[in-house]
C-alpha cells in the first residue's frame, strides 16, 4: 500500500517537473506575421550591406554569411 502511494506521488511529482509553459501566450512585442526579410527596425541589428524590406538584399546577405562567416572549413584554413 505504502509502495504504491509513494509511486503515484513520484509519477505526479516526476511528470510535474517534466512540464513547460506554452510560449504563445508570452510573446511580448514579437510580430509572428511578418516575414524574415523585414527586419526589426533596430539599426543596430542591420548588417551593413542589407536593406531592411528587400528580400533579395536578405537572400544575398545570407548567402554571403553562408561562404564566409559561418563556413567552418573556410575560417579554418
Amino acid at each position: 500500500m505504502k509502495a504504491s502511494v509513494f509511486l503515484a506521488i513520484l509519477l505526479v511529482f516526476g511528470t510535474a517537473a517534466c512540464t513547460e509553459r506554452e510560449q504563445s501566450l508570452y510573446q511580448g512585442k514579437v510580430q509572428n506575421g511578418e516575414p524574415a526579410y523585414k527586419g526589426t527596425g533596430v539599426s543596430a541589428f542591420t548588417a551593413p550591406g542589407w536593406t531592411p524590406g528587400d528580400r533579395n538584399s536578405w537572400a544575398q546577405e545570407l548567402k554571403s554569411r553562408t561562404q564566409q562567416g559561418q563556413n567552418e572549413y573556410n575560417r579554418v584554413n
